[in-house]
């Protein structure tokens, strides 16, 4: 039997908060602002355009979008439907399109700054929907929309497919039924705690960038309007650096960054007095913030640094708060926090056995904004839920304290002569020494070894990192199996599009005998 409609269901939370504040500003967007009143009256018409083109529970729909009120209005419409939606970031490759319009896809929704000829062939035969006149495609804004706004979703249903970076392989599409997008904390105030509570109502004015497609700007955006805060969108026409300028010409109270961006803005607040002491809430997530450079960000940029980590299949894990910060003791800067409330998390050894206090092991949990598997994928889907809980496939250690460390990853394991290596150890080995500011490691097929380990550091200052000590440092922490057949000094990371380093980009900067 299916789910009946249940006036609970996702996004019924955000279109009361809406309703409940119309005259207050939803959006600010360059010259414009949008009340909630106004969004919420597009929400509606859109949802309506929708129906009427035949939309409804259980169908996809894959918005390809810029970041604007309408776009955010149109994600927000769909599921309001019940549709199965799936962001898709603009300038995605034809095979890339093709393979994710593949996924039981039945209309496309496009803005003008997102059509180009790829899209609309990889389109196809499906009905091409637009916010605003575009070539070959219908305008949802224009005409009558007279039909009521009523939540239709349906609890059991897909009602998000979220892809996965791929910066572990091929992307996967994380399918979140409406349930799990109902529970999940951004959407529902009712799991805020204190913690929570304070990070949320940090977003009174919250930067909104990047795309829609992302799980994370959707989250933070819909969490600045039910905290009753503003969401600002840059003129597309400002081609000024987003951070921290961005910062200082608004007056961002909150905003979201990953890990590249951090780094890029510190460097530039050694050199340049930006002022961002309007800044409240600043959540860095996407991979782990190495302690001395999440030290220099709370040096300058105050109490208000938060380290989140998350995953695409199971949403936010854990948070680093800025109290947990400054209660310390020092190498507090090395976990990222405690599991949310709502997160029954576990440490397991490789027989699936909890393992004690302060031992490795590979991190398990569950938490009722899970996923229910990747899409089209039962394999896959089978490897990661097992028992009702996920398999992660990241490494870390909870100690007497409850602070989670993250230390790699199982599939970045380098095997070395029979050893087994992981690098996110060898990373930390490494970024320890005070000449380094980054370390990342890659493994590559060895004639001699099977496999062999290549490093790649970042100079912390003008002074390049001596490679003899930081062997010696691998040797005597880890053992002779993880040190690094080359250690490559780089001026700085390569970032892929997702916003994450981008470790495969650096195997390209091996030379040939390093057996690319």
């Amino acid at each position: 039997m299916q789910d009946r409609p249940d006036d609970a269901i996702f996004p019924q939370t955000l279109l009361d908060a809406l309703a409940g504040a119309s005259e207050r500003p939803a959006f600010e967007c360059g010259d414009r602002t949008v009340t909630r009143s106004a969004l919420l009256e597009t929400v509606r018409r859109l949802a309506s355009a929708l129906a009427a083109a035949g939309l409804g529970p259980g169908q996809g729909i894959a918005l390809v979008t810029t970041v604007t009120p309408e776009a955010y209005a149109a994600h927000i419409a769909a599921h309001a439907l019940g549709c199965r939606v799936v962001g898709v970031p603009p300038g995605y490759t034809a095979e890339r399109l093709a393979a994710i319009l593949s996924a039981d896809i039945e209309a496309v929704l496009v803005d003008r700054p997102s059509v180009t000829p790829e899209l609309i062939a990889a389109a196809g035969a499906r009905p091409v929907l637009s916010l605003g006149e575009c070539p070959a495609a219908k305008d949802l804004l224009t005409g009558a929309a007279d039909e009521p706004l009523t939540v239709r979703g349906r609890a059991g249903d897909v009602g998000r497919l979220t892809y996965t970076s791929g910066s572990t392989g091929r992307p996967k599409g994380c399918a979140m039924t409406y349930r799990a997008l109902t529970a999940d904390w951004a959407y529902n105030p009712a799991t805020w705690t204190p913690e929570l509570v304070r990070l949320a109502h940090g977003f009174e004015r919250g930067l909104v960038f990047g795309t829609l497609a992302s799980a994370a700007v959707m989250h933070f955006t819909s969490l600045t309007l039910i905290a009753g805060g503003t969401g600002v969108i840059l003129d597309p026409a400002d081609t000024r650096p987003l951070f921290p300028y961005a910062i200082e010409r608004h007056r961002i109270t909150g905003t979201i960054m990953t890990v590249p961006r951090l780094y890029q803005m510190l460097d530039i607040l050694r050199e340049e007095p930006v002022d961002t002491g309007s800044l409240r809430a600043v959540m860095v997530s996407g991979s782990p913030v190495s302690p001395r450079r999440l030290a220099e960000a709370v040096e300058r940029l105050g109490p208000v640094v938060y380290q989140g980590y998350g995953q695409s299949e199971a949403g936010l894990i854990s948070v680093l708060t800025p109290e947990m910060i400054d209660e310390g003791p020092a190498d507090v800067l090395t976990s990222v926090g405690r599991p949310l409330s709502f997160v029954d998390l576990e440490v397991r050894d490789e027989q699936g056995r909890p393992v004690g206090v302060g031992e490795t092991g590979e991190v398990w949990l569950r938490t009722p904004s899970v996923m229910c598997g990747y899409w089209g994928d039962p394999d896959q889907t089978a490897e990661v839920l097992r028992d009702g809980m996920l398999r992660t496939r990241d490494l870390g250690r909870l100690d007497d304290r409850g602070l989670l460390h993250l230390v790699g990853r199982t599939r970045e394991v380098i095997i070395v002569n029979a050893e087994v290596c992981y690098a996110g150890p060898i990373e930390a080995v490494l970024a320890e020494d005070p000449d380094v500011d980054q370390a990342y490691v890659v493994g590559t097929p060895d004639e001699g070894t099977g496999e062999a380990i290549h490093a790649f550091v970042v100079p912390a200052g003008d002074r390049a990192p001596d490679l003899g000590t930081l062997a010696r440092a691998v040797r005597d922490r880890l053992g002779a199996a993880s040190v690094p057949k080359t250690i490559t000094v780089i001026p700085e990371a390569p970032v892929a599009a997702s916003g994450k380093f981008d470790k495969r980009a650096l195997l390209s900067r091996l030379p040939d005998h390093a057996g690319r």
